[in-house]
């Protein structure tokens, strides 16, 4: 069930990726950014069992960051990929002031969410302070290596960049921000079991997300660029 279901969300997630760069064009991706750190801080509390390794369900939105910055650099370059990322630092600092401050209100009577939310969300403090952190280096690191490689292969093998720089960057992301974020919480055997089976996944989802990458570049964009290999 779980195996069906992050195909489904790896599907789903990418696709609505590439209709927010249709519709919005620049904007519509810079603005997926902080939209999909928010919400992947808030869901990579929870862990499951995906192809017999234990994972947190937020990794296909951690993923699809790096699609985000990827088609950003490709498209726009690399100075509104950094803009981006930025927006997205942005927003997560948002979400964990205003997620605090709602945490300081004293319930009334007929409150029903607090306890849920004192337990997602203070958890998630740590949690967001160390993704946000690890976000911003293995952000701004995949631009930099997507740019370098772009440049040393004058824009050819969009393949190769999409992946050394995604794959690269995100599982240095994922046993950094697992360590700081749940150590203590797990103990460090458990969190490097985690780190390594989130980045197992994370590498298939970095492979998943090469298509897409040359879907929104553009059909006869892409289509050349695939031709280049």
């Amino acid at each position: 069930m779980n195996e069906k279901l992050i195909l489904i969300e790896l599907v789903s997630v990418f696709s609505l990726l590439l209709l927010a760069k249709k519709f919005f064009g620049k904007a519509g991706v810079m603005a997926w950014i902080p939209i999909a750190t928010i919400i992947a801080n808030v869901i990579t509390a929870k862990n499951a069992t995906v192809f017999g390794l234990n994972t947190a369900i937020g990794c296909v939105m951690f993923a699809s960051t790096f699609l985000a910055t990827d088609i950003l650099t490709e498209c726009y370059g690399a100075r509104e990929a950094r803009k981006g990322v930025l927006l997205g630092l942005f927003g997560a600092l948002v979400f964990i002031v205003s997620s605090q401050i709602a945490l300081a209100y004293i319930p009334s009577a007929i409150d029903y969410a607090n306890g849920a939310m004192t337990t997602l969300f203070a958890m998630n403090l740590r949690i967001s302070l160390s993704s946000v952190v690890m976000y911003f280096i293995a952000n701004m690191a995949d631009i930099f290596v997507y740019d370098r490689l772009r440049i040393k292969t004058r824009g050819r093998k969009m393949w190769l960049r999409n992946n050394v720089a995604t794959i690269t960057c995100n599982c240095l992301e994922n046993f950094f921000f697992i360590l700081f974020g749940f150590y203590g919480i797990y103990d460090f055997g458990q969190c490097m079991q985690v780190a390594f089976s989130v980045s197992v996944i994370e590498a298939i989802v970095g492979l998943c997300d090469t298509p897409f990458l040359y879907l929104a570049v553009g059909r006869g964009q892409g289509l050349e660029r695939f031709i280049e290999l």
